[in-house]
């Protein structure tokens, strides 16, 4: 299966980046509401394909901050929105240090606020960078390939039963014992070093159990990125920073692409709008939870039939929107130690 579609490409031969499709664009312009002249904050910049429509709806007296923890995803993101001047400002750090980034700019609120936790085509199509089994390459996966341990290096130093319990609670995998088993097998008779090599493994475990939807690889892939990525960590204290650097009125949108991350959003988003916590017993509400946001989006939105023909990546993707509410307490950024 995988010798039929997987290619191999030196790392000189990469293509440059695809034209850039945003996922859930025009829902997300609608929900943000961008005016002329104001600030907003794009919190996982990527190749930039929603701050370029940010940008043209808040330019020139606007500005669009721009947030990516990955050097190379920048450096083309710049390039490409160079255009607006000052209006535009990329900044290398991850999502979860915004307190940080705007209280060095003085920035105490802004107008609206954007994260998609998704990865860019671009990412997931250069065969060194490791993210996909379409390619043979490295198992690498880091975001930010200057730090931090790899997926190759993850795997040799996890025993059987982490790499199970990884497997399980980050890619929901019903076969993860099975397939760990295989991993250590593997490993006593050498690394585990390239995506095809991964990838070939985890089929011949989990490909033979009737039709998919996806590639019986796709959640072991998806388990180590998450792992080496620290994905999950502290995207409930991010979502509660985001919803209390809006302005009064601002809004703000999460764009999540597994039913992990979205959960975590639902959750932390819910905790933070106007909800009773009383004991049902008590005869009226006096617990004081009065919330700092209220949800614009009912439920997740999902994209239509026609984005995802466009984009097939778009399919698995969920939007959720909020806007602060008026006398919600202080505007601006959680105070961090």
């Amino acid at each position: 299966m995988l010798a039929e579609v997987a290619q191999t490409m030196p790392r000189s031969e990469v293509p440059e980046p695809p034209a850039h499709r945003p996922v859930l664009l025009r829902e997300a312009l609608s929900l943000l509401a961008p005016e002329p002249g104001a600030i907003g904050v794009d919190c996982t910049l990527g190749l930039g394909g929603h701050a370029e429509a940010l940008l043209r709806a808040v330019a020139p007296r606007g500005k669009i901050l721009g947030l990516d923890r990955d050097p190379e995803s920048l450096r083309l993101a710049k390039s490409r929105l160079g255009v607006f001047g000052k209006s535009f400002e990329p900044v290398l750090a991850d999502f979860r240090s915004l307190p940080r980034i705007l209280s060095e700019r003085s920035i105490r609120s802004v107008d609206f606020l954007l994260a998609d936790f998704g990865f860019s085509s671009f990412q997931m199509d250069t065969a060194d960078r490791g993210f996909s089994f379409s390619w043979d390459g490295p198992l690498d996966m880091r975001m930010d390939r200057s730090t931090g341990e790899t997926a190759a290096d993850l795997l040799a130093r996890l025993p059987m039963a982490e790499l199970a319990r990884l497997l399980r609670e980050y890619g929901e995998e019903t076969a993860a014992r099975r397939i760990a088993r295989a991993m250590a097998r593997e490993k006593e008779k050498k690394p585990i070093r390239t995506t095809l090599q991964l990838a070939r493994l985890v089929e011949e475990q989990a490909g033979k159990r009737g039709p998919r939807r996806i590639h019986p690889a796709t959640r072991t892939f998806q388990a180590l990125r998450i792992a080496v990525n620290r994905e999950l960590e502290g995207l409930d204290r991010f979502v509660e920073d985001a919803c209390r650097s809006l302005i009064p009125g601002g809004r703000a949108v999460f764009i999540s692409f597994h039913s992990l991350e979205d959960r975590i959003v639902k959750r932390t988003l819910l905790s933070l709008t106007p909800h009773c916590i009383c004991p049902p017993e008590l005869p009226r509400c006096g617990c004081g939870r009065p919330g700092i946001v209220e949800r614009i989006t009912r439920k997740a939105v999902r994209p239509g039939e026609e984005e995802i023909l466009a984009n097939p990546r778009s399919r698995s993707a969920r939007l959720r929107a909020v806007r602060r509410l008026e006398g919600a307490g202080a505007a601006g950024p959680l105070e961090r130690p």
